[in-house]
C-alpha cells in the first residue's frame, strides 16, 4: 500500500516539475544544426533533447544485452583434457 502511494507522489512530483519548466520556457529559441536554422520554444527544445537521451540511452543498453546473450550462446564448455 505505501509503495503505490510513494509511486503515485514520485509521479505528481516529476509531473509539476515538468509543467513548471515548460511554463518558464516558452520564449522561442533559434536552434542551428549543420546548414538548418529551427526556431521552437525553450521547452520543445529540452523536451527533443530528453527524449533523444532516453532513445539513446535505451537503444545502447539493449545492444549491450544483445551482444551479450549472443556471446554466453556461442561460447562452448572447455574441452576436458586428459593426461595418458
Amino acid at each position: 500500500m505505501w509503495k503505490k502511494r510513494i509511486k503515485i507522489f514520485a509521479l505528481s512530483l516529476v509531473s509539476i516539475l515538468a509543467l513548471v519548466v515548460v511554463l518558464q520556457n516558452t520564449e522561442s529559441v533559434e536552434t542551428r544544426i549543420f546548414t538548418y536554422s529551427i526556431v521552437m520554444p525553450r521547452a520543445a527544445l529540452l523536451f527533443i533533447t530528453l527524449l533523444t537521451g532516453f532513445v539513446l540511452g535505451f537503444g545502447t543498453a539493449w545492444l549491450w544485452e544483445r551482444k551479450k546473450a549472443a556471446t554466453k550462446t556461442t561460447e562452448t564448455p572447455a574441452s576436458k583434457t586428459t593426461s595418458e
